[in-house]
């Protein structure tokens, strides 16, 4: 049988998969927000099934997570993708380059991209628009020359400019932008026009956040920003709000258009940066990593995050009903996600 270099590709990597009896350890990637989720059912797989055991579990953000789980089929390759928003048409596009071509999409719960500041400090609310004129590189196309908070909004304290947030690979930035930046960009009518004429240059303005300092990329650890918040009186930091909940005693929540970020506010989708949260899994490993069925059932059990599941003291939102059955489905079936419905 003669082999095409792709077909012969294919196989190298199928045959670098090892088998059941050679299984490493499950190995999952991604979101910072994703990571204590993923973790807790990890330790109850290992728990529950020591034989397989204990799933790695590694925050590296969402965006460089799809990056490695997409890199390929095999060994050195991640079995499963945590993801603070849904995967990007340009990420199948490189799953599919790299043989990666079977996944299946499973939404976990919800979360919030929450603004937060320490408890003793004098914030008001904020609305979309004030925060995009507070990062924006270039609010509306202009250079910003906003040093202070009044220079934003006059009703707002003149308390500096200064925002901890997350790095570019992370999902919850692409959140911040997609979520809480875009939508009040959109409403000025010559952005709106932009967006039909020039769509790049659209994104640009709406999503590019300022590089002067005002903004300050804190990483993917969360709770470094909660610490940095809490030692810094007058600072605002964004980050999910499952973070927000955990450190209640340290820091509270700034509302955005008069809504606080809450259980209820999240779970309603009152709150506008509302969002879902995913686990994707790499169906060419699941024969060849036992661990991954055991993962995948035990981060969907209703048992873990339905309305009364374990994972809401960590944070996690419940999804509404037909959307965990969906995910249980999922869970079961393995499904594939396609491809082509992603943008």
């Amino acid at each position: 049988m003669t082999f095409t270099p792709i077909a012969f590709a294919s196989a190298v990597a199928l045959l670098a998969i090892p088998t059941v009896a050679e299984a490493r350890s499950m190995r999952a990637v991604g979101s910072s927000t994703v990571y204590p989720f993923a973790k807790m059912a990890a330790e109850r797989v290992a728990r529950a099934n020591p034989r397989l055991g204990t799933p790695i579990i590694e925050s590296t953000g969402t965006g460089a997570g799809f990056k490695l789980f997409c890199s390929g089929v095999g060994e050195r390759f991640p079995d499963i993708s945590n993801a603070s928003r849904r995967m990007k048409a340009k990420e199948a596009a490189l799953c599919a380059a790299s043989g990666v071509k079977d996944v299946t999409e499973i939404q976990i719960g919800l979360d919030g991209v929450a603004v937060a500041t320490a408890r003793s400090t004098a914030m008001p609310g904020i609305s979309q628009r004030d925060l995009y004129m507070a990062l924006a590189r270039t609010p509306f196309g202009k250079p910003n020359r906003a040093r202070t908070w009044k220079d934003v909004n006059a009703r707002l304290p003149a308390l500096p400019i200064r925002v901890y947030g997350p790095p570019s690979t992370s999902g919850t930035r692409d959140a911040l932008a997609e979520l809480l930046l875009t939508p009040p960009c959109e409403a000025n009518p010559s952005m709106a026009a932009l967006k039909k004429s020039d769509e790049a240059k659209f994104k640009a303005i709406c999503t590019g956040i300022r590089t002067d300092g005002a903004f300050v990329e804190a990483g993917e650890n969360d709770n470094l920003i909660v610490q940095k918040l809490a030692a810094n009186p007058g600072t605002l930091g964004i980050f999910g709000y499952s973070f927000l909940e955990e450190n209640a005693s340290k820091v509270k929540g700034v509302s955005i258009n008069g809504v606080t970020p809450t259980y209820a506010t999240i779970s309603s989708f009152n709150y506008p940066g509302a969002r879902p949260l995913y686990i994707y899994v790499k169906n060419a490993h699941v024969r060849a990593i036992p661990a991954i069925r055991a993962f995948v059932a035990e981060i969907t059990k209703e048992s873990a995050i339905g309305p009364k599941g374990y994972m809401l003291a960590g944070g996690l939102v419940a999804a509404p009903n037909g959307v965990r059955a969906r995910a249980q489905m999922a869970a079961r079936t393995l499904s594939p996600v396609k491809f082509a419905e992603l943008k």
